[in-house]
């Protein structure tokens, strides 16, 4: 718990600072390419249209059943509201991982502290991600989908997203400086996580427990709660407390453990140079 208290302290302490990092990272990662920071949108777009494509097929662009009550939603929709987290997460986890030993040379240099340093990763990624959910936004607008009292919940979300991210980013960059080879077993992992989580198909064709068990990934609350506000279904977070209890009671736990390893193994990440 002390743990958790120092690095929680050191991001409000730093947050000018970590704004400003962000927003230096994202610019120096596009500093060579002709198009910029352009790329960090056509990317995923590119992709959202490569998953339509091959997945709307196998559905024969059949549309996708999400609340009783309400009419199917064109699967596209439904694959750009999902697929927006998931290339939120992705980037800034596996950068998150590797935020402090790619840094190592100039750690000594640092006069700020290196709790921040995951932080700032996962904000220059939150720019995009803003400006990918602005497109939703407006690609929604334009399909029928209106914006919605339900919007309001898309802070939560976020906020929930950024809990997510900064607890797994401590764990995965605290590892990954002491044993390379994490990064690479991360990046392999999230890869198989795209496939298990319901960003590309219903979890509802499968059959029991089966669900239940995908369920305990805590990508699954975030999305379907984005999913839910931009359709405009439900309260997700109130609907299912019983799963926002679970999401928080995990985050505490990878929080904990998050600030326990790096608070205690930061004194000695220059040794893995």
């Amino acid at each position: 718990m002390k743990s958790a208290i120092i690095v929680l302290k050191e991001q409000i302490e730093h947050f000018y600072l970590i704004r400003r990092l962000s927003l230096y990272e994202l610019k120096s990662k596009n500093r060579s390419n002709y198009l910029g920071m352009a790329w960090e949108l056509i990317n995923p777009l590119i992709q959202i249209l490569i998953y339509w494509f091959v997945f709307g097929s196998i559905r024969q662009r059949s549309d996708v059943d999400i609340a009783a009550g309400m009419d199917p939603v064109p699967f596209i929709n439904w694959l750009i509201a999902g697929f927006i987290l998931w290339n939120f997460f992705y980037k800034s986890t596996i950068d998150g991982s590797k935020s402090i030993y790619s840094r190592l040379r100039i750690l000594s240099k640092m006069n700020f502290p290196m709790s921040v340093i995951p932080n700032f990763v996962i904000f220059s990624n939150f720019y995009i991600h803003l400006l990918m959910l602005g497109i939703t936004i407006i690609i929604f607008n334009m399909t029928g989908y209106h914006i919605n009292i339900y919007y309001l919940q898309l802070f939560y979300f976020i906020v929930a997203t950024f809990c997510l991210l900064f607890s797994i980013s401590l764990i995965m960059s605290t590892l990954s400086t002491i044993i390379r080879d994490v990064h690479m077993f991360l990046n392999a992992t999230l890869r198989m996580v795209l496939y298990l989580s319901p960003i590309l198909w219903q979890i509802s064709i499968l059959d029991d427990p089966l669900p239940t068990i995908l369920k305990a990934n805590p990508l699954y609350y975030l999305i379907e709660g984005y999913r839910s506000a931009l359709f405009g279904t439900e309260w997700f977070l109130v609907a299912h407390w019983e799963y926002t209890l679970y999401f928080w009671g995990l985050i505490i736990v990878l929080l904990l453990i998050g600030s326990r390893l790096h608070v205690k193994f930061r004194r000695h990440f220059i040794d893995y140079l």
